[in-house]
């Protein structure tokens, strides 16, 4: 990689923020048919709710199955590259969802058309997050990768907290088509935004294959998934978790745990290089497991905000802190496959957290799966503290 000029903390910003807006684009056209959708299967198309979820959910498999192969070709091909494709890809999901309301005549046909939609947005993802972040490291320099993870963030959740809603106000306007042609009409205008940005070089060099990828970065990987148990348990049962007790709120609940997790990316982004990832990751997951206990044992609706709070900015730095320790691990030629690898345990834990909470909750109901999800952080906890044990003793004192 060439060597980056000494920028300054404004000039780094502005250089990030004109790459990781596409992943502002990318995740504002998977949260506008977020709420929308399942209605759509269950009402118009009269298909079992079990059907409109599993509608959903094939961006998340596509998504999963994906990102290994979009760090790869980020590497091969360079990110710039990527991340086109994948704006392409996700304006054809607009396209599909459009073509989908149109033969709603045919209520298989327009089934299949949504399902190649989701699909098609899920691989859109891939490639232009994992794109993204890759090409905002080379523009700034792996040195501020760290930067570059927490910027993204803030863009993926922003578009995620704004989609949803302007979602349904525009399906209320227009319908399903609404939303459709605005997906369509913000991939064309980010391909061409992308278009005038510089490309970044193709790093040259030896390419491991993914299995040495995953020996390198697996551990981190894993404390990510780990840590993404915290934000499925609310991001997916909180809305139940109230109804059991018979408040109301949840959404609000949900709303703090965003501005928990902003927050903490604008405020202690530099906190990383200034720490190092590990303690980082240590306080973060700790933080994570109190909010996760308190939304266990709270008697009122308060202290549930203040669990998803505390949730929400624990949960915040982790992605970054742990992502900065998995591309460490590898060449720069490797960074993207890495970075795919790493990003895939977050799709991990969120695919496998939704049904295995669902067992706890038939078995000693709701309130069950935030002890459960703390007692899985708390692992998180304890790795961290390995880790920096050994890294202790390993590493001897400087004279």
């Amino acid at each position: 990689m060439s060597a980056i000029p000494a920028l300054t903390n404004a000039q780094l910003n502005k250089r990030i923020i004109s790459v990781v807006i596409f992943t502002f684009f990318c995740y504002l056209s998977i949260g506008l048919p977020l709420a929308v959708l399942p209605g759509y299967v269950h009402n118009q198309l009269g298909y079992s709710s079990f059907i409109a979820g599993l509608i959903i959910s094939l961006q998340y498999f596509a998504t999963l199955i994906s990102r290994p192969q979009a760090g790869r070709y980020a590497d091969l091909l360079g990110p710039k590259k990527v991340v086109l494709v994948g704006l392409i890809l996700c304006g054809a999901s607009g396209l599909f969802t459009l073509l989908a309301v149109l033969m709603d005549a045919s209520p298989l046909t327009s089934l299949l058309l949504l399902a190649v939609g989701r699909v098609v947005l899920g691989f859109g993802e891939s490639l232009t997050a994992t794109g993204s972040i890759l090409w905002g490291i080379n523009v700034v320099g792996t040195v501020q990768s760290a930067r570059v993870i927490s910027w993204n963030g803030v863009a993926t959740y922003l578009a995620m907290a704004m989609g949803a809603p302007l979602g349904v106000m525009l399906n209320a306007l227009f319908g399903i088509p609404g939303f459709a042609v605005l997906i369509m009409l913000m991939a064309a205008f980010g391909y061409w935004l992308a278009t005038q940005r510089p490309a970044i070089q193709v790093q040259v060099g030896q390419r491991i294959p993914f299995n040495q990828v995953f020996g390198k970065i697996w551990l981190y990987g894993l404390c990510l998934g780990l840590g993404t148990v915290g934000f499925g348990t609310i991001a997916t049962f909180i809305t139940l978790y109230f109804s059991h007790h018979g408040w109301n709120g949840a959404a609000f609940s949900l709303t703090l745990f965003s501005i928990g997790f902003i927050l903490m990316r604008l405020l202690f982004n530099n906190s990383i290089a200034r720490y190092g990832a590990i303690r980082v990751s240590l306080v973060s997951f700790a933080i994570e497991c109190v909010g996760l206990l308190l939304i266990w044992q709270a008697g009122s609706i308060w202290l549930v905000d203040l669990g998803a709070f505390l949730t929400g900015s624990g949960f915040s730095l982790i992605f970054p802190a742990l992502g900065v320790e998995a591309i460490r691990r590898v060449q720069p030629q490797n960074q993207g496959s890495a970075l795919g690898l790493y990003s895939a345990f977050l799709d991990c834990g969120l695919g496998i957290t939704g049904p295995i909470a669902g067992l706890l909750i038939g078995h000693w109901g709701v309130d069950s799966i935030y002890l459960a999800a703390a007692g899985v952080v708390l692992m998180a906890v304890m790795i961290m503290v390995s880790l920096l044990v050994r890294g202790n003793t390993a590493s001897p004192r400087s004279p």
